[in-house]
């Protein structure tokens, strides 16, 4: 029995040491990581185009791969060139946004001064603290912020190389998969890889579309407040999305920083938070279940968990490729013998996890009545 306990013990310390050197490898390892896996997302969505070159136009794999790629590069050269004129352009009215900012907060500072009988010499108006010193010169880092902070735009080389191989060489690394996993049969590998493509399919064309019906929402709203460049700013924040939770609010404080230096009253700028905060709700609760449905089937503890992980391990890139990583992580463990209980926790608990027990018992006590 002690010999057990020792293996067991000795097993689960392997374990720990395991998921510690992988953590610190996954983190070492980013730079050759994230273009590997962002052009692995990319794959998966212009896979579809490829497929209608190679069969339905006869194109050789060579060629439907180049023009796949070129594709690909256009859109996102293009969609890179309208939100950095778009933000150069907002940048250019930087001494103009600090100036009234400035103004706003000092205005804001008196009336509180006044209204709670603050002294002067205690408040966040005095020499020590500028409000100018703040804001200058960061309304013109801007662009350059969101253009750093979003790995997606990084890389610019390597990613459509890794894209040119896993386009071109699905077919090897197939083989690759049967080679490595040999003791498991081909039906069943082939199985998993389609499984895990139709769900990174579905993920991917459901976030399409929920980025664009939240673009138009977010628009709409705009547009009724009088907002200067609704358009952009309303799928900017749709675009946004890509970064789960946070992006849609990450995309409402610019579009509220112009309402408030381009507005007569302070009241847009609330308008404009609370007109993104009721899309997001629309959103998370009914858009977003509603398209993409249980494709993912991840529960929300999971999900926010992986997010802070992922967020610490590679940053902002890391959130935009967690879900797809753990809902491709929650069907292996599926279907692998000893991690079923990793993918159950992944998943969504069913109505019976949810009720309380009180409840149970008393369905119980009148199933018991029933039968006396």
């Amino acid at each position: 029995m002690a010999i057990k306990n020792n293996i067991s013990l000795s097993h689960n310390t392997l374990n720990i040491v395991g998921f510690i050197a992988i953590v610190f490898i996954l983190y070492v390892l980013k730079p050759i990581i994230m273009p590997l896996l962002l052009a692995m997302i990319l794959a998966v969505m212009i896979f579809p185009v490829q497929k209608i070159f190679e069969k339905k136009l006869r194109c050789s794999r060579l060629l439907a791969t180049l023009i796949s790629i070129f594709i690909v590069i256009v859109v996102t050269s293009s969609l890179v060139l309208v939100i950095y004129l778009q933000l150069n352009s907002i940048s250019h009215n930087g001494e103009n946004y600090t100036a009234k900012i400035s103004e706003l907060y000092y205005k804001a500072i008196n009336y509180f001064e006044e209204t709670l009988n603050i002294s002067k010499s205690n408040s966040l108006t005095n020499k020590d603290l500028k409000i100018e010193d703040l804001v200058k010169g960061n309304v013109e880092k801007i662009g350059a912020f969101i253009s750093q902070s979003g790995s997606l735009f990084s890389n610019l080389f390597l990613i459509p190389i890794y894209l040119f191989f896993f386009l071109y060489y699905r077919r090897f690394l197939r083989v690759f998969v049967y080679k490595l996993f040999k003791n498991k049969p081909k039906s069943f590998l082939n199985f998993m890889i389609k499984k895990i493509y139709n769900v990174q399919r579905s993920y991917l064309i459901g976030l399409i579309k929920v980025i664009l019906i939240v673009g138009v929402l977010n628009t709409t709203g705009l547009l009724i407040l009088g907002i200067e460049n609704a358009v952009f700013f309303g799928f900017f924040a749709a675009l946004l999305l890509l970064i789960p939770y946070v992006g849609i609010i990450i995309g409402s404080l610019i579009p509220a920083v112009v309402a408030l230096v381009t507005k007569d009253s302070a009241w847009y700028a609330f308008g404009v938070i609370a007109i993104f905060g009721f899309i997001q709700f629309v959103e998370g609760n009914f858009i977003t279940p509603k398209i993409t449905g249980s494709k993912v089937n991840m529960n929300a503890f999971a999900a926010i968990v992986s997010l802070i992980i992922f967020s610490m391990l590679w940053g902002i890139s890391g959130m935009i490729v967690a879900l797809p990583i753990m809902a491709s992580l929650k069907i292996i463990f599926d279907y692998t013998p000893g991690y079923q209980a990793y993918g159950f926790l992944l998943g969504e608990p069913v109505d019976q996890h949810l009720q309380s027990t009180a409840r149970t018992r008393l369905k119980r006590w009148k199933e018991i009545r029933k039968k006396q």
